[in-house]
């Protein structure tokens, strides 16, 4: 299965894609990720507030065939999660790059996500693999 990869977005090797908004960042599991869980049924998300740190387990994402840990791609501090995917996990499962985003962070080193793959070279590890 292809998969078309937002150009502006970056990624994380376990997934999770960053996208810039103002001074924000927008964090999210990639299309690939979703499709290789099947069917969600759950989504575990942090509090507003709880500061991350990368590389670190950030909630989980619970299908019918699995239950994945979330790491965040950049540290920062939480300052909105997206509660529509808490009571409708199919928003995450129909649109994972667009409704079903799952946190906007405030970067603690903003560089960092310069770091995380571009677009071109997350479709040729998926791609290798």
């Amino acid at each position: 299965m292809a998969f078309d990869f937002p150009k502006n977005f970056r990624f994380a090797d376990s997934h999770e894609y960053a996208l810039f908004e103002g001074d924000l960042v927008r964090v999210g599991i990639s299309a690939f990720a979703v499709d290789q869980l099947g069917d969600i049924v759950f989504v575990d998300l942090p509090d507003v507030g709880t500061v991350l740190t990368r590389g670190t387990s950030f909630g989980s994402v619970e299908s019918v065939k699995a239950v994945e840990e979330m790491y965040a791609p950049i540290s920062g501090e939480v300052v909105q999660r997206n509660d529509s995917v808490l009571s409708s996990p199919e928003d995450l499962q129909n649109d994972p790059h667009g409704e079903g985003w799952l946190l906007l962070i405030s970067p603690a080193e903003p560089a960092h996500v310069e770091e995380l793959m571009d677009a071109g070279s997350y479709a040729d590890k998926i791609a290798s693999n």
